[in-house]
């Protein structure tokens, strides 16, 4: 499992970056940098499973095992979904945790995910332009 680190300075209230995270309209927003049509399902509560689907059905189930609003979540990914049919798969302890630090009105959000070698290139060419995508829309909307 390797780790991956991505941050950005927003300019704008940690709240204000939170809810273009998790609001499911700004959501599917800046996850088109990794699919078009992303969405997730479930809610954002900790111990819940939550997926992460594209417009086919397809995609992951999570856990979330931190949740300090506007602070911080953690998922921990369990499997993936093809055509809306959960399949267990053995991750490891696949994580993808969302940090935000306030400070003076300016919000340093940091990503960090714990991945395998088969998803990396993935990550390390999409999460950027996915938290530009979370700036543009914390600076310029909502």
């Amino acid at each position: 499992m390797e780790i991956l680190h991505f941050d950005i300075q927003i300019n704008a209230e940690a709240v204000k970056v939170w809810t273009v995270l998790w609001d499911d309209f700004s959501f599917r927003q800046w996850t088109s940098a990794f699919t078009e049509g992303s969405f997730y399902q479930g809610s954002l509560e900790k111990g819940n499973i939550i997926k992460f689907l594209d417009p086919k059905n397809n995609g992951m189930y999570s856990k979330i095992v931190q949740l300090i609003p506007s602070e911080e979540i953690t998922f921990l990914h369990l499997g993936e979904i093809y055509e809306g049919v959960e399949t267990p798969r053995d991750l490891g302890e696949a994580t993808e945790r969302y940090i935000l630090k306030e400070h003076e009105n300016t919000t340093h959000l940091y990503v960090e995910v714990a991945t395998t070698e088969e998803f990396k290139s993935f990550f390390e060419e999409k999460f950027p332009v996915a938290l530009s995508n979370v700036k543009n829309l914390s600076e310029n909307q909502l």
